[in-house]
């Protein structure tokens, strides 16, 4: 089974399919602490949501609506209106607070996504999610990155998770450490220095 991450996506903003055994680990890098019905009243009192975002994500409270419903209910259906409302669904999606769960015969084209909270579409979420460490996450998420396409640079890593520069070396040395990667590799016909996972070079 998979957790379809939307349009929006969790990498690079493009859209994303993530197995269910991986998405807690994502879940724990987001900005969901505790309750769903309030983590999201402290990132918009932080300025760290815009309204709304805010309104889109307490119109789905009482369960999923499709897209033209959605608009109704958060009180976004002017034309003016229109970029707002998807760069909310973007972030509300990249942060794991919203995801579409299905499609609706709505709208003009009678086809329009439907979507929910993350939490309660999938309520042990977030409990799988508490007792993993940032730490871990990374070196996990790392590591099937790299198990998927044996090398990369260290600038294609830092592009698709945005973790920054400081914090993806220190995550990429852990695992150059116990020798997971192996940095400094060169590969035929490719110019720079590559970080491989090590099985492939043994």
């Amino acid at each position: 089974m998979a957790l379809w991450a939307g349009a929006s996506g969790i990498l690079r903003r493009k859209a994303t399919i993530i197995s269910l055994d991986v998405a807690p680990y994502f879940y724990a890098l987001s900005e969901n602490y505790g309750s769903p019905g309030e983590d999201h009243l402290l990132a918009y009192q932080e300025v760290r949501m815009t309204s709304a975002a805010r309104q889109v994500y307490e119109a789905l409270f009482d369960g999923p609506l499709n897209t033209i419903d959605l608009r109704k209910a958060a009180r976004l259906t002017s034309k003016a209106s229109d970029a707002e409302f998807n760069r909310a669904l973007d972030v509300l999606q990249a942060d794991f607070k919203s995801l579409p769960v299905g499609v609706a015969q709505a709208g003009s084209w009678n086809y329009a996504f439907t979507y929910a909270i993350t939490a309660y579409h999938y309520p042990d979420l977030p409990e799988k999610a508490r007792s993993i460490g940032e730490t871990q996450t990374r070196e996990k998420l790392l590591t099937l990155y790299f198990q998927s396409i044996g090398a990369a640079q260290l600038r294609d890593v830092e592009r698709l998770f945005g973790w920054g520069r400081e914090v993806t070396q220190q995550a990429i040395q852990r695992l150059v450490k116990s020798g997971f990667l192996i940095s400094g590799v060169s590969l035929q016909n490719q110019t720079g220095s590559w970080l491989a996972f090590s099985s492939i070079l043994a």
